[in-house]
């Protein structure tokens, strides 16, 4: 609960003084975007929306009421068979790299995303909690810092919303 706690104040306001005495391993994701701004404005809403109810997750249904209409709008439609994590994961393991890089391109379906946040049994997010700050730079574009637990990370949720945000040419780094 304080791990979600300090995601959301994060989320809200940047890293406070309570969080200087965390040393966690930080990856900044760097974006160029028209306004960068508008697209960490995004993705600050999509995700307090999602932080907000991981103590009640909601079932699938719900979300499309929950987000926000311009994220749902930019998500690729719902195959028609209901998302497999295990057949996916599956999948994933016998890809190269190029393979992998090719499939963690968005769009993302909604529940493929969600299943990245979801704290149930179901999904992929019992540990997720990584938003650490976001801001512009001098060159005119943006980036996000996030917190994990080292390199390479799950980090195919963020790519995606911060794409569907407006941001392009992202690169992962210290």
């Amino acid at each position: 609960m304080e791990i979600m706690e300090g995601e959301q104040r994060r989320l809200r306001s940047g890293p406070g003084t309570e969080d200087s005495q965390q040393q966690p391993f930080l990856v900044r994701v760097r974006f160029s975007a028209g306004d960068p701004a508008q697209v960490i404005a995004h993705a600050r809403t999509v995700l307090t929306r999602v932080v907000e109810r991981t103590d009640d997750w909601p079932p699938y249904e719900r979300w499309p009421q929950l987000l926000p209409a311009w994220f749902i709008q930019r998500c690729a439609p719902e195959p028609d068979e209901p998302f497999d994590a295990e057949a996916w994961q599956r999948q994933w393991e016998a890809m190269t790299p190029q393979q992998r890089a090719a499939a963690g391109a968005g769009p993302w379906t909604l529940s493929e995303w969600l299943h990245w946040f979801d704290p149930t049994e179901e999904g992929g997010g019992d540990d997720r909690s990584w938003w650490w700050h976001a801001g512009t730079d001098e060159s005119g574009g943006g980036w996000v810092q996030v917190a994990t637990d080292g390199w390479p990370f799950g980090s195919g949720s963020l790519s995606w919303l911060i794409e569907a945000g407006g941001g392009t040419d992202l690169a992962y780094g210290p």
